[in-house]
């Protein structure tokens, strides 16, 4: 099981990179809608237990997965269960990586033609009902969807091509911290906004006669899906990571860093829709109009909203590193090549990425599902491969992985006791598959709620 596989140089670059990996577009334009919707603070303190009760002890077992067996994403189920179809959830994660990063393209061209926006002054002016049609006749706009997409996913490519040590990990390192930098920027202009006070009351103070089942299903779906488990994204950062450190501390640490973030995404954005008397939106609607809308309403206005898109810049940058190099990973062998499976991956998935940002301008007749091709990606990724994904993880590590091994890496470099580790093992087995199947039948409309 020994190699000579490449591996983090300290566990702060590996922290700071799954994190990076869970700090993703979802994370911040999903959080104000769905707080805004179930009970303010009462979201934020139920958010934080069930990432930790549910979504952490799934975390836990994929880089089990990754370190017990050094591997990719979809070798790593053939070393653990040899003879099995187990390699299909690897195949699974893969695919989903692909689809994701196909659409996280997308964004990240849209970020950059509006950083160019931003900086020409071209957004610095105007009500919600303009920026509206301004954000509409820029996503339709052919070629900058397309060379938009193609920057962002070049970048992403050079520095994934470059490796673990000298590609994600150095630039995680900067990013990350550049990333809660700049939310404290924010914030503390947010929280200077007239009113402000009103919003951060709101964000912090719970309400509870808000929360009911549809609500608790909403807040479990966040917590699940902003961690980054479910398309084997963990899987293949724990295959880089050395012995010495402990996976239980470091998963802790990148939940604790996760939920800071969320807490920054409220800080930052609350105080300053309710200076405004906005409400928050859900999806690209808050990044591009509404957040727009209130900056151009501030003295220095264009200043912040560029550091917002900076910021959520580096956010969408960090999750696609995880997710190129997981679709990236099991083909480095078979090219031969670190840098030739990174290209031809990421050629793959500019391809795939063309048609969803066509589907929003000349092939917005297109129609899956009812949806249009970017929306169809998004929905087939978050509310199904996602939560099947990290299912059949949680059965695959508490019911077909020897004990004998999961206590072996549970307790590697630890001071964790039996106590904790059954504790895990329970969370992992039944509650967590539990909840999952309750996300997904919610999310495909078989659930009254």
């Amino acid at each position: 099981m020994k190699n000579n596989r490449e591996q983090w140089s300290s566990k702060s670059g590996f922290i700071l990179a799954s994190a990076g990996s869970a700090i993703g577009i979802g994370a911040i334009w999903k959080l104000p809608y769905v707080a805004s919707t179930a009970g303010g603070g009462a979201f934020f303190i139920l958010f934080t237990i069930l990432t930790f009760v549910i979504v952490l002890p799934i975390l836990i077992g994929e880089y089990i997965i990754g370190r017990h067996s050094q591997s990719d994403a979809i070798h790593s189920y053939r070393i653990l269960a040899p003879g099995t179809r187990w390699n299909w959830l690897g195949k699974l994660g893969v695919f989903g990586s692909i689809l994701v990063l196909a659409f996280y393209g997308v964004v990240g061209g849209w970020i950059l033609s509006y950083i160019v926006k931003a900086i020409s002054g071209s957004v610095s002016h105007g009500d919600q009902a303009q920026l509206a049609l301004q954000f509409d006749m820029a996503t339709a706009n052919t070629a900058i969807a397309i060379a938009g997409t193609a920057i962002f996913l070049l970048l992403v490519i050079l520095v994934v091509s470059q490796g673990i040590r000298t590609g994600i990990e150095p630039m995680s390192k900067i990013m990350i911290p550049a990333l809660f930098l700049l939310f404290i920027i924010l914030i503390i202009r947010s929280l200077t906004l007239p009113n402000a006070i009103e919003g951060l009351q709101y964000f912090l103070r719970p309400d509870f006669s808000e929360i009911n089942s549809k609500s608790i299903i909403i807040i479990l779906g966040q917590a699940f899906f902003s961690l980054s488990v479910g398309i084997s994204v963990m899987v293949t950062y724990g295959s880089y990571l050395d012995r010495k450190i402990s996976i239980p501390a470091a998963s802790t640490s990148v939940a604790v860093i996760n939920v800071i973030i969320s807490l920054f995404v409220g800080l930052a954005i609350f105080p300053a829709v309710f200076s405004f008397g906005v409400i928050p939106d859900a999806g690209p609607g808050i990044l591009f109009v509404i957040l727009p809308s209130i900056f151009n309403q501030l003295p220095f206005g264009t200043f912040f909203f560029i550091v917002f898109l900076i910021l959520f810049f580096f956010a969408a940058l960090t999750s696609s590193f995880s997710l190129l190099e997981t679709a990236t990973a099991p083909f480095i062998k078979k090219l031969g090549s670190r840098s030739i499976a990174t290209w031809i991956v990421g050629g793959i998935v500019f391809l795939l990425a063309i048609p969803a940002a066509l589907s929003l301008g000349i092939w917005n007749e297109i129609s899956i599902f009812g949806m249009t091709i970017f929306g169809a990606f998004d929905y087939v990724a978050s509310n199904i491969i996602l939560p099947l994904g990290a299912l059949f993880t949680a059965i695959f590590v508490g019911f077909r992985l020897p004990r004998q091994l999961l206590w072996d890496e549970f307790t590697a470099s630890s001071r964790y006791g039996k106590k904790l580790f059954m504790t895990w093992l329970l969370l992992l087995k039944y509650v967590a598959p539990i909840a999952i199947i309750l996300i997904f039948l919610s999310a495909i409309g078989l659930l009254p709620f």
